[in-house]
């Protein structure tokens, strides 16, 4: 899964972001930490692309019976 979100954000903004993965108990946290000038564009217009991102995710994780959640901060 973190492959694919990695190649999802690298194809929207480059290569200038860091990705954290938290796994739990079929549960896994994902922590995108992004540019703040780049941020809208993960996030869309009214949170349409992270919600776009995510419904993406939630198949492959559904598939591995898996929860999936995305948290999108800026990069420090």
């Amino acid at each position: 899964m973190k492959e694919l979100l990695e190649f999802i954000v690298k194809n929207i903004i480059g290569e200038d972001f860091e990705l954290v993965e938290e796994s739990e108990e079929g549960r896994v946290d994902f922590l995108l930490k992004i540019p703040g000038d780049k941020a809208g564009l993960i996030i869309g217009r009214g949170g349409n692309t992270i919600k776009s991102i995510q419904d993406i995710l939630r198949i492959k994780a559904t598939l591995e019976k898996k929860y999936v959640n995305i948290k999108v901060e800026p990069l420090s």
